[in-house]
């Protein structure tokens, strides 16, 4: 049944130009997309730029320019990221744009006019980098100076601000979390480890402050700073950036127009942001909408970050990798490729040039791109180029059919868990059982015993590269398009349910053409 599915990649935030980290979420958010999409459901995805803040503002005094421009100049720099990336977003959303604006302050009126929101005055370490507050027992201290656990200093600050009754809804974000898998009310945080890690970060502050209920209330506005979206009402106030931040993914879906064509999409599906902002996601995020009146997202997922010799990838840290750069020398879809097979989507990884290529070499040149061009260079040669009959499946067939009728059902199961990696293992180990049949049926050799028992086993082989190209299109949409082409799949057969029709006997299949580069260990 078709049904309403949204994704979102966390938007980014721009005080500097994009790294492989922004290029892992936004892939695995597509792929997700994509394989909706193959499946017949109406997809909406969005990414975008998150442009508020403290933090932006200094970006831009320092680099000498206005906020608006200097976002200008970066938020296009993400822009373009998603066309180098191949991604097939809806929508590309900024927060300085004036829908947003708009959304932000009708949400901000609607929390007031439901007594969500009181005017106080806010105190404790802030760290402007994570533009976080964090209490004392969250902090370490080096050379005289605090951190919080994100590495970034905090200093004591003290201003007026508007604060949003975050601790009366902390006990029904605890019962949702713990709700049975498939209940509509459920808010499903994934990996079960930062599930966990969540429930008790609400657990213990409901402990702790069970006599002070107002201590886990949260402030949503500052006055130390003007780059932000006003306050409705009281303009020498901006709002909390994470507030802004997070009510875009209402924004693109139309919010505050409940008749919005976009609307029908919300609840979103699920949100894909890195481990270090689940907390924003799934404690603040959907305690702010259901205050409001709306439905939290049925998914957050929390990946891991990309490592650098053990070192998180950071542009602070000054060892971010540039995407473009690794698109120029790998190819687009062996990167996308590499980001999702390489490491378990909620897991932290080390990222190594010599491993992407060992996977381009490996199991993209050797193992699929090897098997189509034996494949379909035998079809040229001894069938006139032209797709044998479907054939009846005997010995060693009916393995590697089972296999290959099995595997959409078992990729589709791991795409839906996020478990990106064991998806790909799925088509591979067909793949891998293919070649091993076309060396153990050696269709050369039956060119002159048994013609009609080579041109069954071609046809079987055509058969495992056409369900391995359409289930991989999510992942390398641009060769998996070139190989479906190969195959001489018409572009309107080229989702699951396709899959189920059997191409024309005689259909004339184009000569095959390498579909990837090998690279240079050595040069990697």
């Amino acid at each position: 049944m078709t049904q309403k599915r949204y994704v979102t990649t966390p938007i980014y935030y721009v005080n500097d130009k994009p790294h492989v980290g922004h290029a892992y979420t936004s892939v695995a958010a597509d792929v997700l997309a994509r394989w909706w999409r193959l499946q017949g459901h109406e997809v909406f995805f969005l990414t975008g730029t998150d442009e508020h803040g403290q933090k932006v503002e200094k970006a831009a005094r320092d680099a000498g320019m206005e906020p608006q421009a200097f976002t200008d100049q970066v938020s296009q720099h993400f822009r373009d990221l998603t066309a180098t990336l191949g991604l097939s977003n809806d929508d590309f959303i900024r927060t300085t744009e004036a829908r947003h604006k708009a959304a932000c302050s009708a949400l901000w009126e609607e929390l007031a006019r439901r007594a969500e929101i009181y005017l106080g005055h806010d105190e404790g370490w802030y760290a402007v980098r994570d533009e976080a507050f964090y209490g004392p027992d969250e902090l370490t201290e080096r050379d005289g100076v605090k951190y919080a656990p994100s590495g970034a200093p905090v200093e004591w600050v003290r201003e007026p601000s508007y604060f949003f009754r975050l601790s009366k809804w902390l006990p029904e974000l605890l019962r949702r979390f713990d709700l049975p898998e498939g209940h509509a009310e459920r808010i499903d945080v994934q990996p079960e480890a930062r599930r966990n890690e969540v429930r008790a970060f609400v657990q213990q502050g409901l402990k702790d402050f069970a006599d002070r209920p107002e201590k886990l209330d949260l402030s949503i506005s500052r006055t130390s700073f003007t780059w932000g979206v006003k306050v409705p009402g009281d303009p020498a106030h901006v709002m909390y950036v994470w507030l802004d931040a997070l009510t875009n993914y209402i924004t693109a879906a139309g919010y505050p127009d409940a008749n919005a064509e976009r609307w029908k999409f919300w609840p979103a599906s699920a949100h894909f942001v890195g481990k270090d902002i689940v907390r924003f996601h799934t404690i603040y995020w959907p305690a702010f909408l259901m205050a409001a009146g709306i439905s939290p997202a049925k998914r957050v997922f929390a990946h891991g970050w990309w490592t650098i010799e053990g070192q998180k990838m950071s542009k602070s840290l000054g060892n971010a990798i540039d995407p473009v750069a690794l698109v120029a020398d790998y190819g687009l879809d062996p990167l996308r490729y590499f980001l999702l097979r390489e490491v378990p989507f909620g897991a932290d990884g080390d990222f190594s040039r010599k491993a992407l290529a060992n996977r381009l070499n490996g199991e993209l040149a050797d193992a699929l791109g090897n098997l189509a061009n034996r494949t379909l260079s035998l079809i040229q040669r001894n069938c006139e180029g032209k797709l044998p009959a479907p054939a009846a499946a005997i010995g060693d067939d009916v393995a590697l059919l089972d296999a290959l009728a099995a595997m959409p059902g078992l990729v589709g199961k791991h795409v839906e868990d996020q478990a990106f990696h064991l998806a790909l293992e799925e088509v591979f180990r067909v793949v891998r059982a293919a070649n091993g049949y076309i060396t153990a049926q050696a269709p050369w050799a039956l060119k002159k015993t048994d013609v009609t028992r080579m041109e069954a086993v071609l046809r079987h082989l055509h058969s495992v590269l056409r369900g391995a190209a359409t289930a991989l299109q999510p992942f390398m949409p641009g060769t998996m398009a070139a190989l479906l082409d190969q195959l001489a799949v018409p572009e309107d057969s080229r989702d699951l349910a396709a899959l189920a029709t059997p191409l024309p006997t005689g259909t004339a299949l184009p000569p095959p053409s390498p579909l990837f580069r090998k690279i240079e260990i050595e040069a990697a």
